[in-house]
């Protein structure tokens, strides 16, 4: 649901607020993290400070692993671009888990599940499964996951970079339905009220996301998924969960 861009870095941002990064690419104690900044309830800006559930996950895993978590933030279709010029080790962005990524990158174990949903604007009675979206316009980004889902239905995908920009196209009718999970959906709705949109339908598909390196970086792979074993099992995971969604959603 992201729109292509070129690949420009829009800001340096450090775990403890926005600063340009000085850190040595070969700086064995720091972990460069790509994120996008802009896509609540995951990784967003509150008050200047880079925050969400997928930084302060990372920060955690940093934490275990002994390395001082540095960020970087651009436009979701630039983060790739970022990670395989070696400008970040690895994304913190949601990041679902495919066959074709898992080819590509060294996915680390899911630490966020969620489900497809269809959106709608309210009082939209058209549109209530896949079947609907044949010949519909969905407000998606051409390279996630979810515009698959859609175009598979015969949806043609109208690209935006984020879901409040989707809701904008539902809301003038630009668009008739876009398809994302729940997470995101919900956080909207939790903080915009339940008055724009509505989930119409479901996909059927359950959808998990995983940090992502290089395939040259199994090692650092490893130690990700060492610790977020650890973030599991004292609870961690589950603490940080609630925070922003009221459940657990790391399992």
């Amino acid at each position: 649901m992201r729109r292509k861009l070129a690949a420009v870095m829009l800001a340096v941002v450090a775990a403890a607020g926005l600063v340009a990064c000085s850190s040595s690419k070969d700086d064995a104690n720091v972990l460069r993290v790509g994120t996008e900044g802009n896509y609540s309830p995951f990784t967003y800006q509150d008050n200047g400070t880079l925050t969400g559930y997928d930084v302060d996950v990372i920060k955690a895993v940093g934490d275990k692993i002994g390395k001082k978590v540095e960020f970087t933030t651009a436009p979701w279709d630039s983060l790739f671009a970022a990670l395989e010029s070696k400008r970040v080790d690895l994304i913190a962005n949601q990041v679902t888990v495919n066959d074709q990524r898992q080819q590509k990158y060294s996915l680390s174990a899911p630490y966020t599940v969620s489900e497809g949903v269809i959106v709608t604007k309210s009082g939209n009675d058209g549109i209530h499964s896949l079947a609907d979206l044949s010949g519909k316009t969905c407000a998606q980004s051409e390279t996630s996951n979810w515009a698959d889902v859609a175009k598979t239905a015969g949806c043609k995908v109208e690209s935006i970079p984020g879901f409040v920009e989707a809701v904008q196209l539902l809301k003038t009718g630009r668009a008739d339905a876009t398809v994302n999970d729940t997470l995101a959906v919900n956080a909207f709705t939790k903080a915009q009220g339940t008055g724009t949109i509505q989930i119409v339908g479901k996909t059927g598909a359950t959808s998990k996301q995983a940090f992502a390196a290089r395939k040259d970086s199994q090692a650092l792979t490893d130690q990700v998924n060492s610790a977020l074993d650890q973030l599991r099992a004292d609870g961690t995971l589950a603490k940080i969960s609630e925070k922003y969604f009221g459940t657990d959603v790391s399992k």
